[in-house]
């Protein structure tokens, strides 16, 4: 095998090794941080810069409910059935400099609104087929009627939370 070959191999192994290793705590956290690298930016602007940061939740699909069988109907309730859903809202932290006009400090402004959980349903079908079920006083065969059609509305739920304060110094 080639030096390069092996280098490269290295190289590549190396990686994977990286990328596996940084996403089990973003999996096990449940949120992914995105920082946003802004300092090298400051240096040949002569500013001060903002510093931000997010954090991205994972989705974590549940188990969906089943259908019901109702007796007196052919078709079972909840046709297509609701799927839960938890996940999080995105978190943001951001710190901005407010400079003063008359002289040369800073104040800072802080946005920080962290994670909030959520969870929803998705939304449902459930269906009825135009036929009733097969009756003895009929012979055994079924009666029509009117087909019926019902969506299981969505349901979403959550708590936002954040902060904005000011402050001296940067």
């Amino acid at each position: 095998m080639k030096p390069t070959t092996r280098g490269t191999l290295a190289a590549v192994v190396t990686g994977v090794a990286a990328t596996v290793g940084a996403a089990a705590p973003a999996a096990a956290s449940g949120t992914v941080p995105v920082p946003v690298p802004l300092g090298g930016v400051s240096q040949p602007l002569d500013m001060k810069l903002p510093r931000l940061g997010a954090e991205l939740p994972l989705l974590k699909p549940g188990v969906p409910e089943g259908p019901r069988y109702v007796t007196g109907r052919l078709v079972p309730d909840r046709t297509v059935p609701r799927l839960p859903v938890s996940s999080g809202l995105p978190g943001l932290a951001a710190r901005t400099p407010l400079p003063h006009l008359l002289d040369d400090g800073f104040d800072h402004l802080d946005v920080d609104s962290p994670t909030g959980d959520l969870r929803t349903v998705t939304p449902g079908l459930s269906v009825d087929a135009p036929l009733t079920a097969p009756d003895g006083g009929t012979f055994g065969l079924p009666g029509a009627r009117v087909p019926q059609t019902g969506v299981l509305p969505p349901v979403l739920r959550t708590v936002a939370d954040g902060n904005v304060g000011t402050g001296p110094g940067l």
